[in-house]
């Protein structure tokens, strides 16, 4: 075996560990491939950066400043505005029906956007209908991808996959070509998923409360100088007797009481660690307390007080999601992000929605690092409550009886920019990459988009992550690693029957899928799929469409995707969840997607 092609074995197999441990953020490791391949000689430096004016790159670039735009705007509530009034259906019948409408706006707008906006419908329907929503979530975020596979430029991968087949020169796919395979799979996925439904875990009334007004959320309580409790025992205080509010913890000079007992006596600048619904927050914030994140804070909310009456602020719960700048940061730093627009009170850990109250909890919430999953309850100046609908990756879901307006004419000046978009990449007229330019320029010139958002809300860690990987392929195709891979398998499979190959290639793409990310395993696995199909002398396009199809449909793992990590990450699902729904989804779709490209093989 050739030197450069083990170097490559080797970039690629710690491309695998680092994606899989998450020991770096995804677009570090990018650059480490870049510098990799650089210093190693495997790709020119222009090769090397070529991955930032690839078309991909530049195409999902382009998608996703749409996608800020729909969403911004108001296009994609528009689009789901109908579903809120179908709540009453039972859930045999609801579930079908959310899982055919985000599939179908999910084939034109990024998956992602399109889930957010459930999670904040389900979680609104919750309360007047008092479903599950654990057995909606899950079948809506399937659907989505599933219905993202119907259109060329329903996903990143579909366009990172048609880009690496048109720099190897063989043939490309327009836009609906492989649309009716697309949608044979979609339609056995929300078949399978409606049923399957039942297997998903159903919110007790206890946990169904975490999702809706009644939330539990961790408060420190500070003992101040004034307060009559001082030198009493922790029996004596109005909060302990009350059954709804539980005393976690006792924090005194930053040593931790796990178990605070009834004769317990408070002293100055004492924290309790205390569990509390919002119907309680009167208790807590008794005048004998600072309610506290450290000691500014407190400041901050007594300030709030000063200037604001009962009706001029709200309370307001929200959900942390995978790459919000919340995540990592402790209530201090998120109240400087937040600025005058919000002040949080509390937080509910994704570990609380499956746990007892005596979950594990080694320091007060002064010490807890906000993650993906967690629910935050703010309190937020009802004059700027428009800045909080601008944050990106964190959904309001739920604060009293306020409607978020939008500017009417941009929003339709932004759907008449997704209708042309689609228009005009459907008929051809322009490529996909042209048309979603078009569309981005359509959005500036109608002011419906500020270029400080796009900015702001880009993820460029995705934008980074093709950056990094599209040379990798360039890499496997210059070593000759590609060839070398393909004629291994070929000699592994000899004499088996075409069918089998293909239903190979799809397996090990889609088990690869489930533990890095989608796009990365399409950048490896697409030169193996044109180099075995090469190799076999068989028609390249079934290969591609095996790869395109596995690397979205790894639903086996939160991991697979990112609206799969989304709603892991709401604290509604277990691992096992995915590993028995998701993975006997995943069999299913690949028996089917492999007979159904086999179609496309000669006999």
């Amino acid at each position: 075996m050739d030197i450069n092609i083990i170097l490559v074995f080797v970039i690629i197999g710690l491309t695998i560990l680092l994606f899989v441990t998450e020991f770096f953020p995804i677009d570090k490791i990018s650059f480490f491939i870049i510098l990799a391949l650089v210093v190693l000689g495997l790709t020119t430096p222009e090769e090397a950066v070529s991955g930032f004016s690839n078309a991909a790159t530049i195409t999902v670039l382009m998608l996703m400043i749409l996608a800020i735009g729909l969403e911004e705007n108001g296009v994609i509530a528009l689009l789901t505005s109908g579903i809120k009034k179908l709540g009453f259906l039972p859930l045999i019948l609801i579930a079908p029906v959310f899982m055919v409408i985000s599939a179908t706006i999910s084939s034109f707008i990024s998956t992602t956007a399109v889930v957010i906006i459930f999670i904040k419908i389900i979680s609104q329907l919750s309360d007047t209908y008092k479903f599950s929503i654990p057995k909606l979530l899950m079948p809506i975020s399937f659907a989505g991808i599933l219905g993202g596979s119907c259109t060329l430029m329903g996903t990143s991968t579909n366009l990172l996959v048609n880009s690496i087949a048109a720099d190897m020169g063989v043939e490309t796919f327009s836009f609906f070509e492989f649309s009716l395979y697309g949608l044979v799979l979609l339609g056995t996925g929300i078949l399978f998923m409606t049923f399957a439904s039942r297997w998903l875990p159903k919110a007790s009334e206890e946990k169904l409360s975490n999702y809706n007004a009644e939330t539990n959320f961790l408060f420190t309580l500070k003992i101040n100088a004034e307060s009559k409790l001082v030198g009493k025992a922790l029996s004596s205080v109005k909060l302990y007797k009350n059954p709804d509010i539980h005393v976690l913890k006792l924090v005194r000079d930053d040593v931790v009481n796990a178990d605070p007992g009834p004769n317990t006596t408070l002293r100055i600048n004492d924290e309790l660690v205390v569990l509390s619904d919002v119907k309680n927050y009167a208790t807590i914030s008794d005048k004998n307390f600072e309610l506290t994140s450290d000691a500014d804070m407190s400041l901050a909310i007594d300030e709030t007080k000063e200037k604001t009456t009962k009706e001029s602020f709200s309370y307001i719960e929200v959900l942390v999601l995978p790459g919000s700048d919340f995540i990592g940061k402790s209530f201090q730093k998120i109240k400087k992000i937040l600025d005058k627009t919000a002040v949080p009170l509390g937080i509910q850990k994704k570990k609380m929605l499956s746990s007892n109250k005596h979950f594990y909890l080694p320091k007060a919430i002064i010490k807890l690092n906000v993650r993906a999953g967690d629910r935050l309850l703010l309190k937020a100046d009802n004059e700027q409550l428009e800045k909080l609908y601008e944050l990106d990756n964190v959904v309001i879901l739920r604060h009293h009886e306020e409607d978020y307006h939008v500017n009417s004419y941009k929003r339709s000046w932004t759907l008449i920019t997704l209708l042309t978009v689609i228009g005009l990449a459907a008929t051809s007229v322009f490529s996909i990459l042209a048309s979603a330019i078009i569309g981005v320029g359509m959005l500036l010139v109608g002011n419906c988009i500020s270029l400080n958002n796009i900015y702001k809300k880009v993820n460029w860690q995705i934008i980074f992550l093709l950056a990094g990987m599209i040379p990798l392929g360039v890499a496997m195709s210059n070593t000759g690693t590609d060839d070398w891979i393909s004629n291994q398998l070929l000699e592994l499979l000899s004499g088996q029957a075409n069918v089998i190959i293909l239903g190979a290639l799809f397996s090990i793409t889609m088990l690869l899928s489930g533990f890095i990310s989608n796009n990365a395993t399409a950048v490896i696995m697409t030169p193996i799929a044109i180099a075995l199909a090469s190799g076999l002398a068989l028609p390249v396009k079934p290969f591609i469409l095996a790869v395109m199809f596995a690397a979205n449909f790894s639903f086996f793992t939160p991991m697979g995707y990112q609206t799969n990590s989304l709603i892991y990450g709401t604290g509604a699902y277990k691992f096992k969840h995915f590993l028995i729904v998701g993975g006997l989804l995943s069999i299913i779709l690949l028996i089917v997607g492999t007979l159904l490209l086999s179609t496309m093989l000669p006999n």
